[in-house]
């Protein structure tokens, strides 16, 4: 009974701690909020040089009308009214260097909001290590080689088990 009571307090202590870090996580993963309803949301917020970003933003209720956003990582940006938020795309130049850069909002109603965009460096490799066992890694034809194998191992099994029928069906006559 005492055991049944240990494992009881363990498991309610567990989940109430993870309940906790779980309302921590939620509560901390908000977009980049200035005043009650006025954000800038960039999506990915990770991205390689020359890849497209969508904005998201909101001007606190006034989304009837184009608000600017500005970033050293794509310059400036004119979001437009889309569904009661205000959107736009944009491309990261190609030859941007990796780095952390502020994007920020400016609504017409003299609001402001921020938020980072990541630009990765994304340097594509050569040629990849040749690690894989077996016919993906290894010389040409390595491939081709285990198909014939196979095939051969297949057709010797059917070949046996043909001539072991009829083995059983002569002896059995």
């Amino acid at each position: 009974m005492q055991g049944i009571r240990t494992i009881n307090r363990a498991l309610s202590s567990a989940l109430t701690l993870v309940g906790l870090v779980g309302a921590f996580v939620l509560l901390s993963v908000a977009p980049a909020r200035a005043g009650e309803n006025t954000f800038v949301e960039v999506t990915p917020n990770s991205v390689p040089a020359g890849s497209r970003v969508k904005i998201r933003a909101s001007c606190d209720n006034n989304n009837d009308r184009q608000a600017n956003v500005r970033s050293d990582a794509f310059g400036q940006v004119v979001l437009r009214p889309d569904n009661g938020f205000l959107k736009g795309e944009v491309t990261v130049p190609g030859s941007k260097e990796p780095g952390d850069y502020p994007v920020d909002l400016r609504c017409q109603n003299g609001q402001t909001a921020s938020t980072m965009l990541t630009v990765l460096n994304m340097a594509s490799p050569s040629k990849g290590p040749a690690t894989g066992g077996g016919g993906t890694a290894g010389g040409r034809g390595t491939g081709s080689i285990l198909v014939v194998g196979g095939v051969a191992l297949v057709a010797a099994a059917v070949a046996l088990g043909m001539a072991g029928g009829r083995r059983r069906a002569g002896a059995g006559s």
